[in-house]
């Protein structure tokens, strides 16, 4: 699977990992051409392999571990 979205655009809860269909944290665009993405998982075990064919790498994993801004509803 491969998306359209410039390396600099944000993931976002739609965006899927290529690999199990879990949410995505990271994109990797390839220097051949298109991109990958990874759920924080898949892009670690895949990660050593993938680095040197890729011209970018947006990992938004950081994420995973900041905590959430509580709604109107938690309050």
């Amino acid at each position: 699977m491969t998306t359209t979205l410039s390396p600099s655009t944000p993931l976002t809860a739609i965006d899927r990992c290529d690999r199990c269909g879990a949410q995505a944290y990271v994109r990797v665009t390839l220097t051949a051409g298109g991109d990958l993405l990874f759920c924080g998982h898949h892009f670690r075990e895949h990660e050593a392999r993938i680095r040197p064919l890729a011209s970018n790498v947006l990992d938004q994993t950081a994420e995973l571990s900041s905590p959430s801004v509580p709604s109107t509803d938690d309050l």
